[in-house]
C-alpha cells in the first residue's frame, strides 16, 4: 500500500489496495468525539474523552484546539506533535451505520 497526494482531487489516494483503517476525513465533535470516514467511505464514532488524562494529549482539553483535528496523510492529527494512529482509531471506534460514497 502506497498513499499519495493527488494534485488533481487535491486529496490524499491510495495506489493499490488501502487497509480499512486509512482515515479518509474528521470531524470533531463539541462533545469530544469523532466522526471519521474511513477507506470505502465506512463512518465510525470515536469517543476521544479518555485520551484526555494521558499526558500527551493534554492540549486537548482545550475544546478550541481539540475541534481543531484535521486529516494528515491517513491519520488524524491536532498538530506536529500531536495524533493518533489510523489503526488505533478504527479499532477503537464503533459503526454509525453510514457509508459516505461520494
Amino acid at each position: 500500500m502506497e498513499i499519495v497526494y493527488d494534485a488533481k482531487s487535491k486529496d490524499y489516494v491510495c495506489k493499490a489496495s488501502c487497509p480499512a483503517w486509512v482515515v479518509k476525513a474528521v470531524e470533531p465533535r463539541r462533545d469530544y468525539t469523532l466522526l471519521l470516514t474511513f477507506t470505502g467511505g465506512e463512518k465510525r464514532i470515536y469517543n476521544a474523552r479518555p485520551l484526555l488524562e494521558k499526558a500527551i494529549y493534554a492540549p486537548l482539553k482545550n475544546l478550541a484546539f481539540f475541534l481543531g483535528a484535521r486529516v494528515d496523510g491517513d491519520t488524524v492529527i491536532w498538530s506536529e506533535d500531536i495524533d493518533i494512529a489510523p489503526e488505533h482509531l478504527y479499532q477503537n471506534s464503533k459503526p454509525t451505520g453510514g457509508v459516505d460514497n461520494a
